[in-house]
C-alpha cells in the first residue's frame, strides 16, 4: 500500500472539512412542559414523549421514595396509612 512521502500540513488537512456545511440541529418544545428538546425525542425534564408518559424521571424517584418513607415513618409510629395526619402541628 502507498505511504505519503511527506506530511499533509494541518491548513490543508483542514480544507477537506471546511465545506462539509454542519447545520444546526432543530430544538422542539415538550408538548407537555414546554421545555425544549431535540426533536423526535423523549423530553428528559418530564419524560414524556407525544404526551405519553415513557421514562421514569429523577423527581418521579425522589417523590415515590417520599412517600415510602413517609409510610416507613407512620408504620413506626404505630399509626396505620389512612389514620397518619398529612401534617404535624408543633405548639
Amino acid at each position: 500500500m502507498p505511504t505519503p512521502k511527506r506530511k499533509t500540513s494541518k491548513a490543508r488537512r483542514d480544507k477537506r472539512s471546511a465545506n462539509k456545511g454542519i447545520k444546526p440541529k432543530a430544538v422542539a418544545t415538550c408538548q407537555t412542559c414546554q421545555a425544549p428538546t431535540m426533536s423526535h425525542q423523549v423530553c428528559v425534564t418530564c419524560g414524556h414523549y407525544k404526551g405519553t408518559k415513557i421514562l421514569r424521571t429523577k423527581t418521579d424517584r425522589l417523590y415515590t421514595r417520599g412517600q415510602a418513607r413517609e409510610a416507613m415513618q407512620a408504620k413506626a409510629r404505630g399509626l396505620s396509612g389512612s389514620d397518619a395526619p398529612a401534617t404535624e402541628s408543633k405548639q
